[in-house]
């Protein structure tokens, strides 16, 4: 939800198209810098959170960050933004923040993989009394963009682990795992994807979902999210995920297209928001 007017904006967006938790951004997601909080919003944010029965909530991280460069200049100001991202996060109470790992650009997987671990390292052990997780996005895998395996993912946390970090999670997105090539389209499919995550990642470690569907087929390694039952993933797909007993504890969050009248100002629902909660929610009846 937009948080234009103040984050407690977003809980009262949240609340009015029906939604039990909530996915904001904390600050601009195309700008480094980020405006002070103020100690009166936050403690607004909390109480709405509250109030209105919105929990829990998490944050995505800005997009400019890329823990996977092997610029130094850059990956030193990436390991500063996510620190900023999580202290933000912490003030508000929040369970987590969703972060792309990051790309490689010009060096190789195994390079950016252990330089995304270094600068994770480097900010977690900063914050060993923080509550906030940090939580590995599984990606669609464009370009050298890291994460779009789940032994990727496996890697990164178990170099980052081994070194003393102890609260990474991992957020899956319905969109990416297909773009990657994981089905969920039949049965068979969707035990396979689930098997080979506990492998390399553990299913306890999935604190947060992304329920998109996506415009381009399996394994295109292209990101376009779309609105549920509009493109590949296919309702069954949503269907087992909502209704699997092993994520009912999850937190899921959609990030399709907002309406093309959508004002991010405004407290109203927008239709495409209601009308994706509508279908998620007959497909988990329908069991």
């Amino acid at each position: 939800m937009s948080i234009a007017g103040g984050l407690p904006r977003a809980v009262e967006r949240a609340r009015a198209a029906g939604c039990d938790t909530l996915q904001v951004f904390t600050k601009s997601s195309g700008q480094w810098r980020a405006r002070p909080l103020p100690d009166a919003e936050v403690a607004a944010f909390r109480q709405a959170c509250v109030a209105l029965d919105v929990q829990p909530v998490m944050a995505h991280a800005s997009y400019l960050i890329n823990l996977g460069s092997p610029d130094d200049a850059l990956h030193t100001r990436s390991r500063v933004a996510l620190g900023e991202e999580l202290d933000r996060a912490e003030a508000l109470g929040l369970l987590g923040v969703v972060l792309h790992p990051g790309s490689y650009t010009t060096t190789t997987e195994e390079a950016g993989l252990a330089r995304i671990a270094d600068g994770i390292v480097a900010v977690l052990n900063e914050r060993t009394d923080q509550h906030t997780r940090l939580l590995l996005e599984h990606t669609a895998g464009q370009g050298t963009n890291l994460g779009h395996t789940f032994q990727q993912l496996g890697t990164i946390i178990d170099d980052a682990e081994a070194r003393g970090t102890t609260s990474i999670g991992v957020c899956l997105d319905t969109c990416h795992l297909l773009a990657a090539g994981y089905d969920l389209g039949s049965a068979e499919s969707y035990a396979d994807t689930m098997a080979q995550l506990e492998q390399h990642v553990g299913l306890d470690r999935v604190k947060a979902i992304h329920l998109n569907d996506s415009k381009t087929p399996l394994g295109s390694r292209v990101d376009r999210h779309t609105h549920i039952g509009s493109g590949h993933v296919g309702l069954g797909a949503f269907r087992r995920l909502l209704t699997d007993p092993r994520m009912q504890a999850v937190p899921m969050v959609l990030e399709p297209p907002k309406g093309r009248s959508a004002n991010p100002a405004a407290i109203e629902a927008d239709a495409m928001d209601l009308e994706n909660l509508k279908l998620l929610r007959e497909l988990m009846a329908s069991v």
